[in-house]
């Protein structure tokens, strides 16, 4: 199974979790479960082949973390959707977009514009054109906005000193950090 197979698993979870309200763990076991597994194939190629030990550490990974990140997420999603209503995306390209957002925060081997390139191939497989380009262009903002300011400043140059008051208080670490983002390919900023 490729990587963009394991991801699209994760959608297809999180879209399902998303719609039941089931626990994560629970939806991953019973779904990844052998017998309920093979069933899949027949409905979609995605499930022609089993996951590996590393991707099904990933398809968990993604699906757990997207569902404890969901509320940061959609936030996400809803500052960037301009004119558009949370409610009104599709369940599954939301899925999508969390997957893609939740590994341009914090998935350290997944670079911004191979998120960005894989939920858009995927939203096509799904969606019209319209869609396609509204994910392109969330996710593109999200990349070029995403990194939060968590480092500490620089040592300020004698001439900049700022009074002691009115520096800023040090900046407290997420129990998860977003990881450092790198810039998405231009194919994958435009709108």
């Amino acid at each position: 199974m490729t990587r963009s197979n394991a991801r699209e698993v994760a959608v297809h979870l999180i879209y399902e979790i998303d719609y039941t309200g089931e626990d994560p763990a629970q939806a991953i076991e019973t779904r990844m479960d052998r017998s309920y597994y093979s069933g899949l194939s027949a409905e979609n190629d995605v499930y022609a082949e089993r996951p590996s030990k590393k991707q099904m550490d990933y398809i968990r990974t993604c699906v757990t973390g997207v569902c404890e990140h969901a509320e940061e997420l959609d936030a996400l999603i809803a500052q960037y959707a301009v004119r558009w209503n949370l409610h009104r995306i599709s369940r599954l390209t939301k899925a999508a977009m969390r997957l893609a957002i939740y590994e341009m925060r914090y998935v350290e081997d997944v670079p911004n514009g191979v998120a960005i390139n894989e939920c858009v191939e995927l939203t096509r497989k799904y969606e019209d054109a319209q869609v396609v380009s509204f994910v392109n262009g969330i996710l593109g903002s999200v990349a070029r906005g995403a990194k939060p300011n968590t480092e500490a400043p620089a040592d300020p140059q004698p001439e900049e000193a700022q009074p002691e008051e009115a520096q800023p208080e040090e900046a407290q670490p997420e129990e998860t950090p977003p990881k450092e983002t790198q810039p998405a390919p231009e194919e994958a900023q435009q709108p």
